[in-house]
């Protein structure tokens, strides 16, 4: 069984970012504007965003991904990480590559000081929470969403 290589999304990537990302958004039931999903897409080109995406390759092809948010924190004195979507197409999970790419992000948050890396997931997603917890432990935070009416995604 091949090992999943991690590596820094590039441009060129884009139809496999979006074959994913639509597969993730599918996941969780979300449909996005065009719009939306060409934002992101430009966030995550753009050196000055906070916005960063690395991506699983697994026998030369593109299979998973990891979105991630650097931030200042109130609490700590480095930046920490939001890893705020994670996904691996369903065709080659439990094969590692979403291990490898938390592997690669907690080794990035070594390398670049961060003070904590953090991530939420749906109460009922067993078989992410089976890896999570190989990890970290769930904690005992609550979270709200306030949204404005009017706000399109």
């Amino acid at each position: 069984m091949s090992t999943a290589t991690i590596r820094s999304l590039l441009p060129s990537d884009e139809p496999a970012w979006r074959r994913l990302w639509q597969g993730y958004c599918d996941f969780y039931g979300m449909r996005l504007p065009e719009a939306v999903t060409q934002r992101t897409w430009s966030r995550i080109l753009d050196p000055d965003s906070a916005i960063s995406c690395v991506i699983a390759e697994l026998d030369g092809r593109v299979v998973g991904f990891a979105h991630c948010v650097v931030h200042e924190a109130t609490w700590e004195t480095q930046p920490v990480c939001y890893l705020e979507d994670l996904y691996v197409d369903a065709a080659v999970r439990r094969r590692g590559v979403a291990a490898a790419l938390l592997d690669w992000l907690r080794g990035a948050m070594r390398a670049e000081g961060w003070a904590r890396l953090y991530w939420v997931t749906r109460r009922d997603n067993a078989a992410a929470r089976a890896l999570y917890e190989r990890y970290v432990g769930v904690d005992d935070v609550v979270r709200y969403v306030l949204r404005e009416p009017s706000a399109q995604r």
